[in-house]
């Protein structure tokens, strides 16, 4: 399994590390995909060097496509290839999007007739049904209010639950 998570600069460090490190942990592939450049900066100026260049990869090999959320989500929504993306992956693969990302996917008709979820300020009518809750799934497409919302889709409840368990500490036991 291998997913590729798309940055441009602003994205929400945390919607993009959480995923990264969650998902390696559980064993699926990540590559890190920079809109324009190898090197992208998050919105509290974290930089991830090197990334490959939206041009130069190839999106057939990657399972799943996943939209970090942040302020550089109107720039993925205003970007061609990545909408391009996106409509591929919905109809195809697995998509996930995160926080302020569901609503490319709001505002392109994909959330139509679905249950989803995304930050709630950033919730209008899509046309499907909106729920407060951590992460939805419905389909291959996956939204969701924080970092971890991938997971359970891409590898199974039961190992996701083995990689809840190797990173909460619980000091009761």
């Amino acid at each position: 399994m291998r997913a590729a998570i798309i940055l441009d600069e602003g994205f929400e460090e945390l919607e993009a590390m959480g995923p990264i490190a969650l998902l390696r942990r559980a064993g699926i592939e990540i590559d890190m995909i920079g809109v324009t450049n190898h090197q992208v900066t998050g919105r509290f100026q974290v930089t991830y060097s090197p990334v490959c260049q939206l041009d130069e990869y190839d999106f057939s090999k990657a399972d799943c496509l996943i939209l970090p959320g942040g302020p550089h989500y109107a720039k993925l929504e205003s970007n061609p290839r990545i909408i391009e993306l996106i409509h591929e992956f919905a109809n195809q693969k697995i998509l996930a999007a995160i926080c302020a990302s569901p609503t490319i996917l709001g505002h392109q008709g994909l959330l139509k007739g679905k249950r989803y979820t995304c930050f709630e300020e950033m919730n209008e009518d899509f046309g499907g049904e909106y729920v407060y809750a951590y992460a939805v799934t419905d389909g291959n497409i996956i939204t969701g209010i924080s970092a971890a919302a991938s997971i359970e889709k891409l590898c199974g409840k039961e190992h996701a639950n083995k990689i809840k368990k190797s990173i909460y500490y619980d000091a009761a036991h």
